[in-house]
C-alpha cells in the first residue's frame, strides 16, 4: 500500500480517470486527485506518475506534476508574491502560493524581496513556510558530518565574521570571509565542505575541498612558477590580485595562492613587484 507524503514528490499510480483528472491511489488517505491540466498525454489506469501532493484551499488533498522550488524538509530563498492579513504568499513554483503567517515571520514580509524559509507541515497539515529558521536547524553537530565532508549549502545572513550557511537542510555552519576565494551572495545555493567542527559541535565551513594544506601549496607553487616560465619570466599577478582572479586563474583561494608565493620566494626562484611576479635566472 502506498504511503503519501504530502508537501513531498510521490510515485502513485493512477486508479482512474475521470472528466476531471486522474484520481490516484493514495493508499490510507484514499484517492488523490490530479487535475486533468497536470495529466500527462500518456495517462491511464495503472500508469505510475511522479507527483507533489498538498492541500487546496477546502483542505482536499490535490496533485500536480510540477516539481516546487522546495518540499517539506527544506530550505530555500523564495519571493514574496503578495502580502495580506493571513501573512506573505511566497512564489514556489506552483499555481497556490506558499503561505508565511506572520507568525512564522522574523519581520514583516514585504512584497518584492526574498527571504530564506523553511518549508513544514502545520498541525492541520497544510503545507507552509518559516523564516525562523533557528526553530528547524541545529547549531551543533552530532555525529552527522565529519571533517572534509561534500555538503549543500544555503548562504543565509551576512555575518562580521562572513556568511552564516543552512548545510543539508539541517544545520547551520559558517564561511568565513577571511576563506572565500570567489564572491557569494545571500540565498545562493552552492556545494562546500565541512572545515572544522569545533569543539563546542559548531561547525565551519569552506568552499575548497579540503586537502593536506602543505601538499596543496607546494603543488600550487609548482604550478605558477611553470606559468611564469612559459610567459618569458613573468606573470602579471601578485598579493594584490583580487580573490576571483587567483581563483579563475589557479581554482584556489587567495590565502592559498599567496602561501604558494611565499613558497617560492623562500626558495628564491620569484620576485614580486607592483607590476606582477617576475622569475628569477
Amino acid at each position: 500500500m502506498p504511503i503519501v507524503k504530502i508537501g513531498e514528490m510521490n510515485k502513485l499510480n493512477v486508479a482512474r480517470v475521470h472528466d476531471l483528472g486522474a484520481f490516484l491511489d493514495g493508499g490510507e488517505l484514499g484517492e488523490v486527485l490530479l487535475p486533468r491540466r497536470f495529466m500527462p498525454e500518456a495517462c491511464e489506469r495503472g500508469s505510475q506518475l511522479d507527483i507533489f501532493v498538498y492541500k487546496d484551499i477546502d483542505g482536499q488533498l490535490v496533485a500536480t506534476t510540477k516539481k516546487p522550488l522546495a518540499q517539506v524538509g527544506e530550505v530555500a530563498y523564495l519571493k514574496v508574491a503578495a502580502v495580506n492579513k493571513v501573512g506573505a504568499f511566497l512564489s514556489w513554483g506552483l499555481p497556490k502560493d506558499l503561505l508565511c503567517p506572520f507568525s512564522e515571520q522574523k519581520s514583516p514580509m514585504e512584497a518584492g524581496r526574498q527571504y530564506p524559509v523553511m518549508v513544514f507541515l502545520d498541525d492541520q497539515y497544510r503545507i507552509a513556510a518559516s523564516a525562523r529558521l533557528d526553530d528547524f536547524l541545529e547549531d551543533e553537530n552530532q555525529g552527522q558530518f565529519e571533517n572534509g565532508q561534500e555538503v549543500q549549502l544555503l548562504v543565509a545572513s551576512k555575518t562580521p565574521l562572513g556568511y552564516k550557511a543552512v548545510i543539508n537542510n539541517s544545520h547551520w555552519g559558517v564561511l568565513y570571509q577571511s576563506e572565500l576565494f570567489k564572491p557569494v551572495r545571500i540565498g545562493q545555493s552552492i556545494q562546500g565542505y565541512i572545515r572544522r567542527i569545533r569543539d563546542d559541535g559548531r561547525i565551519d565551513l569552506t568552499l575548497q575541498k579540503p586537502g593536506h594544506t602543505r601538499t596543496r601549496v607546494e603543488q600550487l607553487a609548482e604550478t605558477i612558477l611553470k606559468q611564469v616560465q612559459s610567459q618569458q619570466g613573468f606573470l602579471g599577478m601578485n598579493d594584490k590580485t583580487p580573490p576571483d582572479k587567483v581563483y579563475e586563474s589557479f581554482g584556489v583561494s587567495k590565502k592559498v595562492f599567496k602561501q604558494a608565493l611565499g613558497h617560492l620566494l623562500r626558495q628564491d626562484k620569484i620576485s614580486i613587484g607592483d607590476d606582477g611576479i617576475h622569475l628569477k635566472s
